[in-house]
């Protein structure tokens, strides 16, 4: 063995031992090179981040909901010392997730599909365990060695990920898909904290039923990742129902809590997918009714919307878009923030209008930077268009030597930003989870029926229920219907 090699063996050697940690969970040593410091400043460093990608859920009662349950489940789990906040994120997407540090986040999205406490318990449980058994952490160890790597935080192609995403670095957190024994790992603390303060955990096997189907039903991707590397579903529902029956046997849980009504309650009249006041695309157009201003989307591309950005990218990933607010008080000042910001060199620039407002339209270079595909060379096209009391932001963006192929498509689209006057698109309000009680017994679809829902939406509000349109519903039971 070569010196250098020698040298890098005793570094390596060195690195193992000297970082190794107890997990909280199960007592066993392991290699970590994130302490419990650097855990909580990731997830300092991420909470904002986070907020400001999503926005938070205005509900003052289901933010306090959250948060009591969380602080009361943490107390009984293997890191109670920890600082745990809990938030539920205004985004309709299902989906719940955990940084390092005792952040957990919920969307509101998720929030309308469980049925009961019981359900919104045990992933609750699920996602505080997998900080207290440090998956994060350890996840982020494994990709500081180079053996993971990140999954589809961008619509576009990896090298585009500092235009569609400016805090890239906190975010990471989100993008790491833990493994099959840590999502077994998880559900088991899941049932156990949450039958410790109470829950029937039971109901959270159930649930997992329930994101199987939404899955299956609409093809989505933006599934949890205890979803996405979970075991086999029929397999993780039975470990669950015993797991959960061995925990009530254990603490002598004979009237485990459900709290059905008292959930339903609660989320009547949040808002259900989309809300229009964000923004919202129809006909390949994007409308935002709030700051009053539309533009088109070119055909067959991807979008994405968010509170900080609305992204676009084209099917072969070889371009995007996005539009965002500038910083700066002028054109002129926003022009030097934005190329400062991203690290570009200006190739050519010219005041032009859009559509009577004033703007500056730009072309831009990002030198190869190391990590893009190729060491390429980035181009971009920027309009500065001035509006309303703010100014947007619109970059396309490809590699250098495809950027002529893209550019009528990004000008066309950036050229078509206008006002928008439209009384029914500035007047679109969102649809919002209605709890009704059924009146007549019968089939779930005779009560859909009886409710009026359209046909086409019946599988959809089976799924949102928990149920099949063929289960027998009992008069006096409540369930969820869409309407605004």
């Amino acid at each position: 063995m070569n010196k250098p090699a020698l040298i890098s063996l005793i570094v390596a050697v060195a690195l193992f031992f000297n970082s190794c940690a107890t997990n909280p969970v199960t007592g066993r040593r392991q290699v970590s090179l994130v302490s419990t410091e650097q855990e909580i400043a990731m997830g300092k460093e991420a909470d904002p981040q986070i907020v400001a990608q999503f926005g938070l859920y205005e509900n003052p009662e289901l933010q306090r909901f959250i948060q009591q349950k969380g602080e009361q489940m943490a107390a009984v789990s293997h890191r109670s010392e920890l600082n745990y906040e809990f938030k539920i994120l205004d985004s309709p997407v299902i989906n719940a997730f955990a940084v390092p540090g005792g952040y957990v986040y919920f969307t509101r999205g998720i929030m309308a599909h469980f049925n009961n406490e019981a359900q919104f318990a045990g992933v609750l449980g699920h996602e505080i365990g997998h900080i207290t058994a440090r998956h994060s952490a350890q996840q982020q160890t494994k990709a500081t060695l180079g053996q993971v790597a990140l999954i589809g935080a961008m619509i576009a192609s990896p090298e585009f990920a500092q235009f569609g995403n400016t805090a890239a670095q906190g975010l990471q957190l989100l993008f790491l898909k833990y493994g099959r024994d840590d999502e077994r790992q998880s559900d088991e603390l899941g049932v156990e904290y949450s039958s410790k303060i109470g829950y029937d955990a039971t109901e959270m096997a159930d649930f997992f039923l329930t994101l199987q189907r939404q899955q299956e039903g609409t093809g989505a991707e933006e599934i949890p990742g205890f979803l996405s590397t979970h075991p086999n579903p029929g397999e993780r529902y039975e470990t669950v129902h015993e797991l959960a029956a061995k925990w009530k046997k254990e603490l002598l849980l004979t009237n485990a809590e459900v709290n059905r009504n008292s959930y339903l309650k609660m989320i009547d009249g949040m808002v259900y997918g989309e809300d229009p006041k964000q923004g919202f695309v129809e006909n390949s157009i994007f409308y935002h009714p709030e700051l009053r201003f539309q533009f088109p989307i070119p055909t067959n591309w991807q979008h994405q919307n968010s509170p900080q950005a609305f992204q676009m990218a084209s099917p072969d990933g070889k371009a995007m878009m996005m539009l965002t607010l500038a910083q700066g008080s002028s054109l002129q000042e926003a022009a030097q923030q934005t190329l400062q910001q991203y690290g570009l060199q200006m190739v050519e620039s010219k005041q032009v209008t859009v559509n009577g407002l004033p703007a500056i339209a730009m072309v831009a270079d990002q030198p190869a930077q190391q990590g893009q595909q190729q060491g390429q060379t980035l181009r971009t096209l920027i309009y500065l268009i001035q509006y309303g009391g703010n100014i947007y932001s619109m970059i396309g963006v490809s590699s250098a030597n495809d950027f002529n192929n893209y550019l009528q498509l990004f000008s066309n689209t950036m050229q078509a930003f206008s006002q928008l006057n439209d009384p029914d698109k500035l007047n679109r309000q969102p649809e919002r989870i209605q709890v009704r009680t059924v009146q007549q017994a019968g089939s779930f679809l005779q009560v859909l029926t009886n409710f009026q829902v359209p046909k086409d939406r019946m599988e959809e509000l089976a799924i949102l229920n928990g149920l099949e349109l063929t289960d027998r519903v009992e008069q006096g039971t409540m369930i969820k219907v869409i309407g605004q």
